[in-house]
């Protein structure tokens, strides 16, 4: 089983091997995000997310047997690799905190690749669990506690959202309105970045599709989707200026 980010040792729950399990109250999940500049948001957070960071499109794994790589939305949190506006003082300073990180230290995960199956896992590497300390993951008869009820909800309603998600941006690319964009930067000391390898609404695809398939995006709610995220990218800019000079 691959670990996704921000995991470290995803493992099944289980009531037998974790029956004396406790999640401690507090668990530092900002540690896990410091360093992560862009995390996965579901279409469902766009209205959310797309006004406190930007959001784009990125391809995600290889394309394999003649395929295209799958793509998915990323909301950007900075503008270099390790770096996390959004942290600081260990502090979250945004308004919106994207589900991807409210999960952990859960996750639905397959247990073997080859197949559809998943199953709620906990993050042994997190730090998170113990079993002296924090609330209970199981009752002494064995039955799940209201904490462990309401992870596994959660994780099954991000999981279903992210399978919209992904219906979403194969739509998306049928319909070839995605195209590779570059942003170039200035900060405030006076660099230059050029921020690449991301993906955007491609403006003129978009104004020549059909009124039909015009139609058929508004009514499945991806035209609000797109142009939510062309209003984010504005904030492109406002990332840049963020980035106080060294003194």
């Amino acid at each position: 089983m691959s670990n996704p980010p921000m995991y470290e040792n995803l493992v099944p729950v289980d009531r037998v091997q974790h029956k004396n399990t406790r999640m401690k109250v507090g668990a530092p999940v900002l540690d896990r995000v410091t360093q992560l500049n862009s995390l996965f948001v579901a279409v469902a957070e766009f209205a959310d997310a797309s006004l406190e960071y930007p959001v784009v499109f990125v391809r995600v794994g290889q394309a394999t047997d003649g395929q295209r790589p799958a793509v998915a939305p990323l909301a950007v949190f900075g503008l270099r690799q390790g770096s996390n506006l959004f942290v600081k003082d260990g502090q979250w300073t945004g308004r919106y905190v994207p589900a991807y990180i409210r999960r952990w230290p859960f996750a639905m995960a397959r247990i073997e690749e080859s197949t559809s199956d998943m199953a709620l896992c906990l993050d042994l590497g997190s730090g998170a669990f113990s079993e002296t300390d924090g609330e209970p993951l199981f009752k002494a008869d064995g039955e799940a506690t209201e904490l462990l009820l309401n992870a596994k909800q959660f994780c099954e309603d991000f999981e279903r959202e992210a399978e919209r998600t992904r219906q979403a941006c194969e739509l998306l690319q049928d319909l070839d309105l995605l195209q590779d964009m570059r942003f170039e930067a200035q900060l405030p000391s006076g660099e230059k970045l050029d921020v690449d390898g991301f993906l955007t609404i491609n403006e003129k695809a978009l104004a020549e599709l059909p009124d039909a398939k015009i139609v058929e995006l508004h009514r499945n709610g991806l035209l609000e989707v797109i142009t939510m995220h062309r209003l984010s990218l504005r904030l492109m800019s406002r990332l840049a200026q963020m980035y106080v000079p060294a003194n």
